[in-house]
């Protein structure tokens, strides 16, 4: 499962990429443009609030601690939360079939590495199970 993981970041990032490169990784209009700003600040929060660890392309679980404060009260998985929050709001914004597959593939990319990191993160941290029963992956209360 961790290649699986790897991989897909792999195809996430160069998907992502080629949303850049046909300028459409950023809204239009104050709505989108708001909910892309949103969600920029939450992935910065988790990321503040995950605290000093290392980024890992692989879905190896980090030292330290399950981390169930924050924006990860909220949702288990609030970085890639905010990653497709902003890809479908410029998604939208700058609709086209290409983009639109270009954003399934990041979202199925996303999927893998978070069933991926669950699985491994539950060996490591048993109460995570506990956690996930009550906290939704990517929307809160909903997802």
């Amino acid at each position: 499962m961790n290649r699986a993981s790897v991989a897909a970041f792999f195809v996430s990032v160069t998907a992502l990429m080629l949303l850049m490169q046909r300028h459409a990784i950023f809204a239009q209009g104050i709505i989108g443009i708001t909910i892309q700003l949103c969600a920029f600040l939450i992935m910065i929060w988790a990321r503040v609030r995950f605290g000093r660890r290392s980024f890992h392309a692989s879905a190896v679980p980090t030292e330290g601690g399950l981390v169930t404060t924050g924006p990860y009260h909220f949702v288990r998985h609030p970085i890639y939360a905010s990653l497709l929050y902003i890809v479908w709001t410029a998604i939208l914004s700058n609709w086209s079939l290409i983009n639109s597959g270009l954003g399934l593939i990041i979202t199925f990319c996303i999927a893998i590495r978070i069933l991926a990191e669950e699985q491994l993160v539950i060996t490591k941290y048993p109460e995570y199970t506990s956690y996930a029963a009550h906290t939704k992956r990517i929307i809160p209360y909903v997802i």
